[in-house]
């Protein structure tokens, strides 16, 4: 899993997707779109510790957290697509939905970069789609974890998600939030009138998950390489898939060969396909065309 690029993948859409877009799209939609698949699942993957203590931990977090049974129908496109349609025949607003569809499904394919990868096309298919660029390592606790993650590409995919956000450095001037943020979401105008915010103030809480998320990416890359006790073995691996000291996840829900690969594949992406044509004839653009 990423520790930070779910939190600047939605700057980096807002700023190069909104000239190729026909609709507006919103930028807190895209931001909430970007965590939705963690949001309420992620508690059982560390646990919740209490002096000597751990509740709430799954006995085996990689199958919980991507896998089925567990919540990995989460880390799927199609329930990306359902919770986007709930949210536009509830809010009958056509930036939102865009935006939950365009953040979530951002989070769920970046997922696919770690060893478990994430159900792409469940319910079709349970097939993992990962490239294996660094070990899952949920299981080894919050510190193993980070320590696993910013001492393998994990860290270096976090870098890349902070250098394309500050590709486009006018997404964070007042100007492009005056011109391209507010206009788009009704929500702002509602946060200025219901606790008085000032523009500088909103523009603050625009940055604000910038901030966050370059702060994890330092923050926990010191913790790591400098402060971490078990340094010394936990040791830098730019090894694919690395680091190599860390007790990985096992592959699981994976075909054995390549045909039965290219076969679950062609089911899923079938089924889905399918899915959608079907939600958007018999329920979706009705629901478009009646929102704003």
């Amino acid at each position: 899993m990423s520790w930070a690029a779910h939190e600047l993948e939605s700057y980096f859409l807002q700023e190069h997707l909104k000239h190729r877009l026909k609709t507006k799209v919103s930028y807190l939609a895209i931001l909430l779109g970007c965590l939705l698949p963690d949001l309420f699942t992620k508690l059982p993957v560390y646990g919740l510790q209490i002096g000597d203590m751990t509740l709430i931990k799954a006995a085996e977090p990689w199958k919980y957290h991507r896998g089925w049974p567990g919540v990995g129908a989460t880390h799927s496109l199609l329930f990306i697509v359902l919770f986007a349609l709930l949210i536009l025949a509830w809010k009958k607003n056509r930036a939102w939905a865009f935006g939950l569809l365009l953040g979530g499904w951002a989070h769920v394919l970046t997922d696919c970069f770690d060893s478990v990868g994430t159900m792409l096309f469940f319910p079709f298919t349970t097939q993992h789609y990962s490239t294996g660029m660094w070990a899952y390592a949920a299981q080894a606790g919050r510190y193993g974890d980070a320590s696993a993650y910013f001492s393998s590409f994990g860290g270096v995919w976090d870098f890349l998600w902070l250098c394309l956000a500050l590709g486009g450095p006018k997404v964070f001037t007042r100007k492009f939030f005056r011109e391209e943020i507010v206009p788009n979401d009704s929500a702002w105008a509602w946060l200025q009138n219901r606790f008085r915010m000032s523009e500088t103030t909103m523009l603050a809480l625009y940055r604000a998950y910038f901030v966050y998320g370059g702060c994890r990416i330092f923050g926990w890359f010191i913790w790591a390489r400098l402060i971490n006790p078990e340094r010394g073995t936990q040791t830098l691996d730019w090894s694919w898939g690395g680091p190599d000291w860390v007790d990985k996840a096992p592959d699981f829900q994976t075909a054995d060969t390549w045909a039965g690969f290219i076969g679950q594949t062609a089911i899923g992406i079938a089924g889905v396909s399918v899915s959608m044509w079907l939600i958007w004839r018999l329920v979706g653009r009705r629901l478009w065309a009646r929102a704003h």
